[in-house]
């Protein structure tokens, strides 16, 4: 089935940028799509979307977009008429009114998860040594050195935003559950992804499979590009 016509938006979580989505960038592309990773600033959940739809300006037709951890929130607040389907990797997907830290500390975190709080600038960092302990376990030590030098930090502003009605509630959705996740919880994935009606896919995969499990994330995004495709 075509898949030309479909485009693909991928949006980063905290801590990271779009260099995390550099190996399903390729595979994507090798399938015909045209794919673009939205540069979020990680500053407030209103500047995110504002980035996102800078992103999306710049896109004619179909857009399946992708949300990695925080930014399912963001990828959800959107309402431009271009996308036709959700993608969540290990996402966070707050209803109407909560915040994303409401779900993200709705389950006891796991005891390999690092204690995060804001500095006076109201900025929370990710400990460098966290990320091979919670982040990305399954990743290489190549690996973690990038993710630890290019981390992104997030606003407090992010995460204690309100969401509005989102989009989940009128498009079709998917879910990675990541059942190795030490970020966020298993179980709260499954009520996120059960509470939106996603079609889950759930595999033992890390927190940040883009870098440990590509090949797990691309056939979930294609999974959802076919579907639009077929439309």
């Amino acid at each position: 089935m075509g898949t030309n016509k479909v485009s693909v938006v991928l949006a980063h979580g905290a801590w990271a940028d779009g260099s995390s989505w550099s190996k399903v960038i390729g595979p994507l592309k090798a399938e015909g799509l045209d794919v673009v990773a939205a540069p979020l600033p990680l500053t407030s959940l209103q500047d995110d979307l504002a980035a996102l739809e800078r992103t999306l300006q710049r896109i004619d037709g179909p857009v399946v977009l992708v949300g990695h951890a925080y930014a399912g929130a963001v990828v959800a607040s959107t309402d431009n008429d271009k996308v036709r389907a959700l993608v969540y990797i290990a996402g966070l997907a707050p209803d109407e009114g909560e915040t994303v830290a409401d779900v993200f500390y709705r389950a006891e975190p796991h005891p390999q998860a690092p204690k995060l709080a804001p500095g006076d600038d109201g900025i929370i960092w990710f400990p460098n040594d966290a990320f091979a302990a919670a982040f990305a376990p399954n990743a290489s030590s190549e690996e973690l050195d990038v993710l630890a030098a290019v981390q992104r930090p997030i606003a407090v502003a992010c995460i204690s935003t309100p969401v509005g009605q989102p989009l989940w509630k009128s498009r079709p959705s998917w879910f990675l559950v990541a059942e190795q996740d030490r970020m966020i919880a298993v179980e709260t994935q499954q009520f996120m992804a059960d509470r939106m009606k996603a079609q889950v896919r759930s595999h033992p995969v890390d927190h940040t499979p883009s870098v440990t499990a590509p090949g797990v994330v691309r056939d979930i995004i294609l999974e959802a590009v076919h579907n639009v495709a077929a439309d």
